[in-house]
């Protein structure tokens, strides 16, 4: 069991987000792979909400792309009010001929059918909509995606819709109305090398029996958080240019 366990944190400790793809193809076994990792996920009630379409077409993943550059555009307009310290690195960074998850050769969309609601109605009734297991249930087949796909040398990056872009890419999918589409996962062999991800020490993050008002962290000390891990996070969005390329 000490193999698996070991086994487990080197693969989470592997899994990077990608933002520059080689196009090699994904062979299909590997994606049929990772979809059976991701159907046995934990959900509530076992309502298994998750279904996926796989988007191989380049003009449709073209398209998937400039819907999510919409949603960015209206983003920006918000990240750009912040202080330099706090801004998202992502903040103004699509630009004509930058690598980004537009290249990686597969799309994998999550959806999600709503009727499965009805497997945790009283959930739905009393926590709302929102908060809801549906939502989790799709989280958690999402995590497998990244974690499955890791296991076989492939990279992903996290890719979370939105209300302003949400709606038009399932008209796109020919999505059922009643599916919500919360996530996708560009998938493709990675072009260069991630650097190691920032994660706060478990000393910081674990209590026991009961909070330790110690480690609270003030409002100044969460500011101060955010502009250490953006700051972090700059090297790590920062995609080298191919060799020969300036």
């Amino acid at each position: 069991m000490a193999t698996d366990y070991e086994n487990l944190l080197d693969l989470v400790r592997r899994r990077r987000s990608t933002r520059r793809y080689k196009p090699d193809p994904v062979a299909d076994g590997d994606i049929e792979k990772i979809i059976e990792v991701a159907r046995w996920a934990m959900s509530g009630a076992n309502a298994q909400p998750w279904e996926f379409v796989v988007v191989k077409d380049g003009n449709t993943r073209a398209e998937i792309f400039e819907l999510y550059k919409l949603h960015r555009t209206q983003t920006d307009v918000f990240n750009k009010l912040l202080p330099p310290e706090l801004k998202h690195p992502v903040t103004g960074t699509l630009k004509a001929g930058q690598p980004s998850f537009r290249d990686a050769p597969v799309f994998i969309v999550v959806c999600g059918d709503s009727r499965t609601l009805l497997a945790t109605s009283l959930s739905a009734e009393i926590m709302g909509y929102e908060r809801t297991t549906y939502h989790f249930n799709l989280a958690n087949a999402t995590m497998l995606v990244h974690l499955a796909a890791a296991s076989l040398g492939l990279g992903t990056q996290w890719i979370s819709t939105s209300p302003i872009w949400e709606g038009k890419l399932k008209t796109l999918l020919g999505i059922p109305d009643w599916f919500t589409v919360p996530h996708l996962a560009p998938l493709g062999y990675r072009d260069y090398t991630p650097p190691p991800p920032y994660r706060r020490e478990v000393s910081e993050i674990l209590h026991r029996e009961e909070y330790e008002q110690s480690k609270f962290r003030t409002d100044e000390q969460v500011l101060e958080y955010i502009a250490l891990v953006r700051n972090r996070a700059r090297a790590a969005y920062y995609i080298p240019p191919e060799k020969g390329k300036k």
